[in-house]
């Protein structure tokens, strides 16, 4: 820890890049705080610097989507050139990742401290400093929330490094470190703006600070705390989100448009709370989302990407027919050497990439290789509406009419309004070619398909296939439309019928509590799968080892040989991998610091 902590608040003008909208390039260039923190200026590039931690590689850049939160049940590491690390559960307490995921969290804390140590010394703007204040606060309680969800009792830090001497420090309690955290988050979102007064999901404010507390407090409710009376909370703060009329949250109409918005830069504040910035021009930060994570390729103007995690099994046939995020956050096509695509087939399951974040979809220009601009979301308003519903639930020994409520909104979001089977009727003759189809009426449109026949007689209606939404099946049809097939050199005979998805399918009704336990389970992987929580919310509902035991499992025996590699990823966890070590040349230096049993 002696590393971390004579590291203070000097480092704040080192690297202000994460933060593309609101930061000012800043001086890099080493000063005494006794000569800094003097104007208001100054206190905004300290400010940058806290922010910072959020973009490194370690954090949101790539590392918890790709190397230290992905490890669970929606996906596996999708390189056989690598098989140790936290990404396949085989690690030791020297291992480099783990230990620059702890010196980066202990030097956002150190930044923070700086600030707050410092926030009164300037003469400036009292709402600024108000706000500055409680960025500070709330940055500050979120990477100590990271490092209590990683480690469990961790040192709390409260105060920058006076000298290099007397910096052994043991690990506080887990409960006292959640304890500090929602103190922290409550005073900050009394001193920081509203959402529609920052204008961007870029930089903290009111509704970013009761989301997360609403997050928090669930984790502490769970295991292995397990402090229950903590449901209220999270119920709470998640409902002061829900119902502030000025702020007015909503869903996106289009799942897809959530994450088009994050590669386009477009802030789109009703549903994206809080999310770190990246970009790929000038002195800031890059990031690999849509890289590390997202559709490989090798096409310079699709944009190169690793493609690092592939979609798993059971997340693919976790969505029910009619769920639109199905091919939205599971690739349904890869894409070949010139930048084309190539769609899967519907019963190809291993080798499927991530599909949220696309690269063809980023508008800054000029592309570079394996960096990208893409945003990555901390907190979504389908997030909070979950956490609502899971909170309520448990307080009320079951789902309650505002559960039911919060989550069909949800999943009304996901659903599809097109087409949902063509059944050929009469197969008709004489056909040379494919005929033509066409679908009109039912109110609806966009719907396209092709014709298959075989010796002269039509034989399938295939929906056309669509980047988005996997085939091209169309909207808002409110019956079911009319199938036409015309030409193919002279047959005759061929018709069809249409069956429609209705949004209403995606309703569900009032069940029991652990009917709707297990629904929470498995919704908030179909919305939320990739955003670097499933492994925590696995560990906080106690269900992890026996998880990951069920997927290696079922790779091992169902998967293609080629793919039986996937199971690294699952079958190495033990007990002790619910937390990650301490890194050894931590202990080494902070003589305070023991490591957690079987570590």
């Amino acid at each position: 820890m002696k590393s971390n902590y004579i590291i203070i608040c000097l480092l704040i003008l080192l690297s202000l890049s994460s933060c593309k909208k609101f930061l000012e390039p800043a001086p890099r260039d080493m000063l005494s705080p006794v000569n800094y923190y003097d104007t208001e200026q100054q206190m905004n590039n300290a400010i940058a610097g806290v922010y910072d931690i959020l973009g490194r590689g370690q954090l949101y850049a790539y590392s918890l989507q790709s190397r230290l939160a992905t490890e669970a049940d929606e996906g596996f590491f999708a390189s056989t050139s690598r098989t140790t690390g936290p990404q396949f559960y085989d690690l030791s307490s020297s291992d480099s990742e783990v230990l620059d995921f702890w010196t980066a969290l202990y030097s956002g804390i150190s930044r923070a401290n700086a600030v707050l140590e410092n926030i009164n010394k300037p003469d400036m703007d009292e709402t600024r400093r108000n706000a500055i204040h409680g960025e500070a606060l709330f940055l500050r309680a979120y990477y100590h929330f990271l490092l209590v969800t990683n480690w469990g009792d961790v040192p709390l830090i409260l105060s920058t490094a006076k000298s290099v001497e007397g910096n052994s420090v043991a690990r506080t309690p887990a409960a006292q470190v959640y304890e500090q955290i929602t103190k922290d988050m409550i005073d900050a979102e009394a001193l920081v703006p509203s959402i529609t007064e920052v204008k961007i999901g870029g930089r903290v404010n009111k509704s970013a600070i009761r989301g997360i507390l609403s997050r928090v407090y669930l984790y502490w409710a769970g295991f292995p705390l397990k402090n229950t009376a903590k449901y209220e909370d999270a119920r709470n703060w998640a409902k002061k989100v829900m119902d502030d009329t000025e702020a007015a949250h909503d869903l996106n109409p289009s799942y897809s448009q959530v994450f088009i918005n994050y590669a386009s830069d477009k802030y789109d504040i009703k549903e994206s709370l809080f999310e770190v910035e990246f970009a790929t021009t000038g002195i800031y930060e890059h990031g690999q989302v849509g890289s590390w994570i997202g559709i490989r390729s090798s096409n310079a103007d699709i944009g190169t990407a690793y493609g690092f995690i592939g979609a798993s099994k059971k997340l693919y046939q976790l969505y029910k027919a009619g769920d639109l995020r199905r091919d939205r956050s599971v690739a349904p096509f890869y894409y070949n050497a010139d930048g084309t695509k190539a769609y899967w087939t519907g019963t190809t399951f291993y080798g499927r990439s991530v599909g949220k974040w696309r690269r063809e979809e980023e508008t800054a220009r000029p592309k570079l290789s394996q960096n990208t601009p893409i945003n990555f979301a901390l907190l979504r308003y389908s997030d909070v509406l979950l956490m609502f519903a899971e909170a309520e639930s448990e307080l009320n020994n079951g789902p309650t009419q505002a559960c039911i409520d919060a989550v069909n909104k949800v999943r009304r979001r996901a659903w599809a309004s097109g087409i949902n089977t063509i059944t050929i009727t009469n197969q008709g003759t004489g056909y040379t070619s494919a005929p033509t189809v066409t679908i009109s009426g039912g109110n609806g449109s966009g719907a396209v398909a092709t014709a298959v026949i075989t010796t002269g007689k039509v034989t399938g209606i295939n929906l056309s296939p669509d980047p988005l939404t996997g085939v091209k099946l169309g909207s808002n049809y409110t019956s079911p439309p009319t199938i036409s097939i015309t030409g193919g050199g002279g047959g005759t005979g061929a018709t069809a019928v249409a069956t429609i998805h209705q949004v209403s399918d995606a309703e569900i009704s009032m069940m029991d509590k652990d009917a709707f336990m297990d629904l929470i389970i498995e919704e908030r992987s179909r919305e939320l799968c990739f955003e670097a929580m499933r492994k925590y919310d696995l560990i906080r509902w106690n269900i992890l080892g026996f998880t990951l035991n069920q997927m290696s499992n079922d790779i091992k025996s169902n998967a293609p040989d080629n793919y039986k590699y996937a199971a690294l990823s699952s079958s190495n966890f033990q007990p002790k991998n619910l937390v990650l070590p301490i890194p050894i040349s931590e202990i080494a230096l902070n003589k305070g610091l023991v490591q957690t049993t079987g570590w």
